[in-house]
Parts: structure tokens; sequence; C-alpha cells
């Protein structure tokens, strides 16, 4: 393929485009324009020709009558004064001279010539003749100050616009610019519709040509709209759904232990072990359906500290692990637009992960900033070619650990959908083991 000639950018296209083609016009009008000028340039140097040899033709005639009346042929007119630009030489039917100038004798003016113009290798010439053709008047002017008053001129003209193709550069460029100005806003508007923003775009001031592709997008956002709110409205009905008969079907199964003979209960207890999996799978499953399905910034921004200390709370409660997290917050608060409910689910999944798989003896911390949320914990070392495995669903590392195989896999899933960075360490910087989760760039968009 050849090579890009243009910018991808329209603007400099246009610039570009514009600014060439107009200093390709400018520079074939001069040259038109120089045409012309030398065409009427001629034309007053021609006229100014035959205007002398009308003026020198009755001082011809009058020499003509002084020399038949005893006078002396060849009377030469004494200097104007100044460099002559037009010599004149009268001659009679013969060719002899009555007449010429103080410059004509070193212009060599060719005699014999017809009446008009005429041209020779240095000279211009003009011929007229008068009394029957005894009197014959011929005007000379050099070529060589013909092109120099030519030139002079035409340099006078030139210079003072010679900066119009810089001027007519600078000019365009500013109307693109502002011509431009809706498209631009019309761009980055779109630009952040990228990361869940859903709401309409303005397509207010775009030129008419565009303005069926605002509305287009505005129809198509609202589609999709729609159906992550379907999609949402699906997740929680499913949510309430499945967590109704699998607590229903626990809470018997805890009924009939109590009920059924000491020999007996260990098969129900494996039903309950199982029920509980089932409940636990299924929370998974819905909150990576909810990660994967969109809608994870929120329109408002809100304070993720807040959240992450319910998070942290509800946690210990219900995994007697209170005394394992050592959790550290602003006391400023961290304002971000990522969606309360979404980081909710991404930092129980990660303190979860890390009180599963990390040594028990030792605290998880859990350290939150205004752009980032670091868990870490001790524990054995993972290796770099197992982190991309990890995030996968469904796969585990080597730890014994009761677990679905999601965690990761949702972290990873929300950070997709919230345009947040996720990176896992180990071993955690400034240790010698364990693994450091973080997830940057809450405040991106904020």
């Amino acid at each position: 393929m050849g090579k890009r000639i243009l910018p991808k950018s329209l603007r400099a296209r246009l610039a570009i485009v514009l600014s060439v083609s107009l200093t390709l016009l400018w520079i074939g009008a001069s040259f038109f324009a120089g045409h012309v000028f030398r065409h009427e340039t001629d034309e007053v140097f021609d006229s100014t020709l035959r205007e002398v040899a009308e003026r020198v033709l009755p001082l011809a005639y009058e020499q003509m009558l002084a020399d038949e009346d005893g006078g002396d042929g060849g009377l030469r007119l004494p200097p104007v004064g100044g460099h002559e630009f037009i010599s004149y030489v009268v001659r009679d039917g013969e060719g002899r001279e009555l007449l010429r100038s103080s410059a004509a004798d070193g212009m060599h003016i060719p005699s014999g010539l017809a009446p008009g113009f005429h041209t020779t290798e240095t000279l211009r010439t003009y011929t007229e003749t008068a009394v029957q053709g005894t009197i014959v008047v011929t005007t000379a002017e050099y070529l060589d100050h013909r092109r120099h008053v030519f030139r002079g001129a035409l340099w006078a003209f030139i210079w003072p616009i010679a900066a119009l193709p810089l001027l007519t550069a600078l000019v365009v460029w500013l109307a693109i610019l502002l011509s431009f100005r809706p498209v631009i806003a019309f761009r980055d508007a779109i630009e952040q519709r990228g990361r869940g923003n859903l709401t309409p775009v303005d397509g207010g001031g775009l030129p008419s040509e565009l303005s069926p592709v605002a509305a287009s997008v505005n129809a198509l956002l609202a589609r999709l709209r729609n159906a992550l709110e379907a999609e949402r409205s699906f997740t929680a009905n499913s949510a309430h759904e499945l967590r109704t008969p699998i607590a229903a079907a626990l809470a018997q199964t805890q009924r009939l232990i109590a009920e059924m003979p000491d020999a007996n209960r260990e098969r129900a207890r494996s039903i309950e072990s199982a029920l509980r999996r089932l409940t636990r799978l299924s929370e998974k499953l819905l909150q990576l359906a909810k990660a994967e399905g969109g809608g994870l910034l929120a329109e408002r921004p809100s304070d993720l500290s807040a959240v992450l200390a319910l998070v942290v709370d509800e946690i210990a409660r219900s995994s007697e692990a209170d005394d394992r997290i050592d959790l550290t917050v602003p006391d400023d608060g961290v304002s971000s637009d990522v969606d309360p409910d979404a980081f909710a689910v991404l930092a129980r999944n990660l303190i979860e992960n890390a009180l599963k798989h990390g040594a028990p003896s030792d605290a998880v911390e859990v350290l939150l900033d205004a752009d980032s949320l670091t868990v870490r914990n001790h524990g054995p070392v993972v290796a770099a070619s197992e982190v991309d495995r990890l995030m996968r669903p469904f796969e585990r590392g080597a730890s014994r650990s009761d677990g679905s195989g999601l965690g990761l896999a949702i972290v990873a899933a929300v950070c997709r959908g919230a345009g947040l960075e996720f990176g896992i360490a180990s071993p955690v910087a400034g240790w010698a083991d364990g693994v450091s989760a973080r997830v940057t760039g809450l405040a991106g968009s904020n």
C-alpha cells in the first residue's frame, strides 16, 4: 500500500487542501495578471511611440519647407535633457535624414520600414508617412527599457502580497477551526459515553449534514439504555427468584437435620453444604452477569470510602474475620462515578479472595486512595504466568479452600466495564511473599 499523504484529521485535510488550492490559484492568477499587465504596458508604450511620431510629423513638414527655401538639411535638434527613452528619425522619400533626436545615432534605427509597428532584436519601432510618402517618421524604443519597466512594476505589484499564501492558510485554518467546533464537541460527547454514560448526545449547532448522525446516535443510545435496563431488571429479579427457593430448601434441610436421628444426619449435612455452595455460586454468577452487562457507571459521583466501609463490616461479621481486615481510607472520602453497587461487588470479591487464599494468621490490608483500591495479603507467591489464567471464569489456584473460581473474573469484568485498570503483583513490593491486587482509575472520569 502507498504511503499516507494526507493526515487523518478532517480539519487538517481541509486546511491543507484549501490552502494549497488557493495558493495555486493565486499563483495562476498572478501569472495571468502578469501576462495581461505585460500586454497593457506594451500597448501604452506603443501608443507613446505613435503619439511621438504624430507630433514630429508637423515639425518634419516645416523642416522640409525650410530646406526648399534654402535651409541646411539634416537638422539635428539639441538634447531635451536627461536620458531619452524614445528616439526618432525623419527621412524623406529617398531615405535621406531630415530630423533626428539626440539619442538616435547609437540606436541604428533601420530605414525603409513600412508604416506601422515593427520589432527587431533590440528595438520596437513605429513608422508613419505623410505628404504622399515624401516624409517618413520612425520612432524607436529599446526593448530592454520596456522589460526593465515591466519588471519593476510587476515587482512593486507582487512583493506586498507575497505573504498571501501564509495569510490564506491562517484564515482557512481559523475558519475551519470555528466551523468544526460543534463537530468536535459532538465527538467529545460521544467519547464520554464510552464508559457507560448513555445519556443523549447534544446535537445542537451541528451542520445539517451531521444532524441525522446525532439523531441516529441518540436513538442507538436509547435502545442500548433500554436493553441494559431490561438486563439489570432481569438480573435483579433472577437474584430474588433464585435466593428464595434455595433459602427455602436450605431451611427445610436444616430442619430435617434437627429432626433426623444422628445416624442419618451426615447425608443431610452434605445436602446442606451443597445448597450453601449453590447459594454462593448463584450469587457469583449474578455478579458476573451484572459486571458483563454494563451499567457500571453512575450519573452522579458518590463516596466510595463509605461503600468500602460497609463491605468490610459485612464481610467481617459474616466470616468472623473482623480482626484480619486492616482498612485504610482517606478522611475526606473518595468521590468517583463508578456505580456504588459495582464497586461493592468488586471490593467484596477482592477482600474475600484475599481472606480465602491468604495466610490465616496475617491481616489483609485494604487501602483506598483518591484513584485506586489496593488489597494485599501474605501467602504463597503466584507466578506471573498464572495471573492471566486466574482471571478467567472458573479457574482456581493451588489453594484447597472452597470457592467457585469466579472472584477475580468478576473483578476483571467490572474493571473492563467501568474503564478501570486491574493488576496483580506477587510477591508484594517490599515483602518476601504475598499477593497485591490493585484497581486504578477510580477518579478517571470524575
